[in-house]
């Protein structure tokens, strides 16, 4: 199975909620001021965000009046190659996290999306391609979350620091910076709480980590990734808000496309904050955790082979 099937069948469910809504709109129908409306509201349904959804219609309507179409499908081809465009600027090569020289990434995001068991994919991403890997379990508040990723790492044989269940997790982050230095670990993979209802401790918890992970290296963390949840639509974007305010992100992860209706949230999130996207998960296997491609992204939301 190539990349292309991949994406269709993990966003099967976004791709089917806006074809079959374009082809409702748009069949048998003239294309009149009436049409581009319903279009809008269709797009703004699937979570790309107003303006976006507003820019999508214009230049749904510009495509037909400056080609001289009137083909839905034809301008809809159209719309895919200039989002794949617009999307090209937010590609992240996840293979890019691992470049720095014992590089240490911390990986955050709310409890429920999917955080730990996106580590522990990229873990394996890494260790596929040879690289070393370590586990740093420094969400101590969770002992779900520190078993969880003892088990990723004894299945792909990586390395993990942890400690006890309510221990301090700048603690757990510092030693893991530590051993990546003192054993030339080539990734080390920082896990944290992600407890936004109570935004004030988890906001001094974070400025700790970063640091701690700074005595170790002025340059620690190479990356700061945040992880979300497709599913839960807009309010992803206020996760971004959140997390931004601790420590500026590097690059967002994208989880559970393949569950959702409303894959159009990740339009909306690259236009209102400029993060690239290093990945996306359509699904639970370990290999369901692919990089963001924007032409197969862009295509495939919007049913274009």
């Amino acid at each position: 199975m190539d990349l292309f099937d991949k994406f269709k069948i993990g966003l099967n469910k976004s791709s089917s909620a806006l074809s079959e809504g374009i082809n409702n709109i748009f069949q048998k129908r003239k294309i009149d001021k009436n049409i581009l409306e319903e279009f809008e509201d269709l797009l703004i349904s699937s979570d790309v965000g107003v303006e976006t959804a507003k820019n999508l219609r214009n230049d749904f309507e510009k495509f037909r009046i400056d080609k001289k179409l009137d083909d839905h499908k034809e301008i809809i081809r159209l719309l895919a190659d200039k989002l794949s465009l617009d999307l090209l600027k937010y590609e992240k090569n996840l293979d890019d996290l691992g470049n720095n020289k014992s590089a240490v990434i911390v990986v955050s995001g709310v409890n429920g999306v999917g955080k730990t068991t996106t580590i522990g994919k990229i873990g394996k991403f890494f260790k596929d391609n040879n690289k070393s890997v370590v586990f740093g379990a420094a969400d101590t508040f969770r002992a779900a979350a520190i078993d969880q990723l003892d088990l990723w790492a004894r299945k792909i044989k990586a390395d993990i620091v942890k400690s006890e269940t309510g221990s301090d997790p700048a603690s757990v982050a510092y030693k893991t910076a530590e051993f990546t230095k003192k054993n030339q670990i080539d990734v080390a993979l920082i896990d944290t709480a992600g407890r936004l209802q109570n935004k004030k401790n988890l906001m001094e918890e974070y400025k700790k980590i970063i640091s701690v992970l700074k005595k170790i290296d002025e340059n620690y963390p190479n990356e700061t990734i945040l992880v979300l949840d497709a599913t839960t639509g807009q309010n992803a974007i206020n996760q971004v808000e959140e997390f931004s305010k601790i420590h500026n992100l590097s690059g967002l992860i994208i989880t559970k496309l393949d569950s959702t209706a409303k894959g159009g949230v990740v339009l909306a999130i690259c236009k209102k904050y400029n993060l690239p996207i290093v990945a996306i998960g359509m699904g639970e296997k370990e290999d369901d955790l692919q990089p963001f491609k924007a032409d197969l992204f862009a295509k495939t939301l919007l049913s274009v082979n």
